[in-house]
């Protein structure tokens, strides 16, 4: 492989070729398993951690229990929340992406290629369709 690269390359694409083989390697086979098992690693951390604060809080008393409920509810109140937020993120941002690639592709080509622009964007006003109007309401 080295030498193919060499014959097609030359010297000088040689180097870099090596330098891509070798960051690509590094990437893949070292940082992205790495992050991910730091990633889990941390939630399953914290996992643990609210199931303690939540388990002793239901053992030292009746108000303990309601209290450790009152917490989960609004726990999942605010993931709720977070995911609408995020799906309004999300519509704008296809909105926007589906509006720049209908003006760039009917400049580019002229041709009906454009309306292909309209994919993305019907995704975003679905997704904002969906937040605004479909969701049952945040508790």
């Amino acid at each position: 492989m080295a030498h193919t690269a060499l014959m097609l390359l030359g010297d000088k694409g040689f180097g870099l070729w090596m330098f891509l083989s070798i960051s690509a390697v590094a990437l893949f086979a070292v940082f992205i398993p790495l992050v991910s098992w730091i990633d889990s690693r941390r939630k399953e951390r914290e996992a643990f951690y609210k199931s303690e604060t939540l388990r002793r809080l239901g053992e030292s008393s009746g108000e303990g229990a309601k209290l450790a409920l009152d917490m989960l509810h609004e726990e999942a109140r605010r993931d709720t929340i977070k995911q609408r937020e995020g799906l309004k993120i999300g519509g704008l941002i296809n909105i926007g992406v589906g509006v720049a690639l209908l003006i760039f592709l009917r400049m580019l080509v002229g041709e009906p290629v454009y309306l292909c622009g309209l994919i993305p964007g019907l995704i975003g006003v679905a997704m904002l369709v969906y937040v605004y109007f479909l969701a049952a309401p945040v508790e």
